[in-house]
């Protein structure tokens, strides 16, 4: 189906604002999944908040270079039949989301993409697929930065224990 140029135009602009919303974007090729496999993927992506789009090659090509020059690194990725998924909360997540589907589906392969306006590759999405979820990775850090404050604290507060232990082992002996 033949799209006019203002309809391109439009797409281009819709697309660019995908990229430059998103944290980071994957490439991935969907060649011979079936619309159900593809819902299944949009619904497993959507409670990663993020989301999978079947664009135009050329057109998101010029939505990289365009408007979305931090995505530049992707634009290499866009041969054949793609798409791309936007991640737009917590990339680990969505990454996490995209693998897993990938690893079920022998016909969905992880190109690559884009983070931070650096090129990502398959490996690398993986080895972000790993990490924990953000709030435990937050609350390790957290944890990490309190448990000197605790020990600290214990030495502070053992010292006096100890001494009231000396005097009440004197009064007993006195007693």
């Amino acid at each position: 189906m033949a799209m006019d140029r203002a309809a391109k135009e439009a797409l281009r602009v819709v697309s660019a604002g995908r990229f430059n919303k998103s944290g980071a974007a994957i490439v991935a090729e969907y060649r011979g999944l079936t619309v159900a496999e593809l819902t299944s993927l949009r619904r497993e992506l959507r409670k990663a908040n993020a989301e999978f789009r079947i664009t135009k090659n050329r057109v998101a090509k010029k939505a990289v270079h365009a408007e979305a020059e931090s995505s530049k690194a992707v634009s290499d990725k866009l041969k054949g039949p793609v798409g791309i998924i936007y991640l737009y909360g917590d990339v680990a997540a969505g990454a996490k989301a995209a693998d897993n589907f990938a690893k079920g589906n022998e016909k969905f392969v992880i190109k690559g993409g884009v983070m931070e306006g650096k090129a990502v590759s398959k490996s690398d999405i993986s080895v972000l697929a790993s990490l924990p979820p953000k709030e435990v990775l937050l609350a390790q850090i957290i944890g990490s930065l309190v448990a000197p404050h605790r020990g600290l604290l214990g030495v502070l507060q053992g010292v006096p224990r100890n001494v009231v232990q000396v005097i009440n082992a004197i009064k007993e002996k006195k007693a």
